[in-house]
């Protein structure tokens, strides 16, 4: 016990053991509605294989985002996710380089000389990991929201998020089962807090993400 603890606190596995301890916390968070499951998502645009340019033959952040992600196999599931994988293969592998290689340069300056190509020889490895692993779950998230999509429009759902505004923002949606978490967005400078009940508008799908409005506010409009 000894010894692992001493390898997942010292160079080059404490990079990932760092990391680690992010990914557990912010799932723990994510999971007490304390922060957006998606937080670290961008809305991408469709790139459909292949980057797009714009009048200038120039690429937006969000292009070269999504091109990068493309490139190395890591699209079509939330960013989160595909982090939270990167995380958890990196570690192992890195773990396991130090204790079978590492152990035969000690805990000296040598460790940090050695150590350092192995952090990335792990992220590289975890990379091509990652992308096989996400390759199947792909299919599964297009399904769910294709499928979301037309069971909930119209309905109310609960904000879970501290707020809702246009740029943030997540509701619970009973579906008689264990509830779903979907992104939503408001218009205006108002928003929503936690608790608030809103009606699922619109699905924006070049966003993934649901336009509400309040439920007040839907009902006033389907009465007059």
């Amino acid at each position: 016990m000894n010894e692992f603890l001493l390898t997942i606190v010292s160079f080059p596995t404490v990079f990932f053991t760092i990391f680690l301890g992010v990914v557990v916390l912010y799932w723990l968070s994510a999971a007490l509605g304390l922060v957006d499951i998606e937080v670290l998502d961008v809305d991408l645009p469709d790139m459909d294989g292949h980057l797009s340019a714009n009048a200038h033959g120039e690429q937006g952040f969000a292009e070269t985002y999504a091109g990068f992600l493309l490139k190395l196999g890591l699209n079509g599931v939330p960013v989160t996710i595909i982090i939270t994988f990167l995380t958890i293969f990196g570690w192992m592998i890195s773990y396991y380089l130090s204790y079978f290689f590492l152990a035969l340069f000690g805990y000296g300056w040598m460790r940090y000389i050695v150590g350092l190509p192995i952090i990335f020889v792990s992220l590289y490895i975890a990379v091509l990991i990652t992308a096989q692993v996400i390759k199947p779950l792909r299919q599964f998230f297009l399904k769910i929201d294709q499928h979301t999509e037309k069971k909930i429009l119209g309905q109310v759902a609960i904000v879970r998020s501290s707020k809702v505004d246009a740029t943030s923002g997540e509701a619970n949606f009973d579906d008689g089962g264990a509830g779903l978490i979907v992104k939503v967005r408001a218009s205006g400078e108002k928003g929503f807090v936690r608790g608030d009940r809103v009606v699922l508008l619109e699905y924006v799908a070049e966003q993934h993400v649901y336009r509400v409005i309040s439920e007040d506010e839907f009902l006033g409009k389907s009465s007059q």
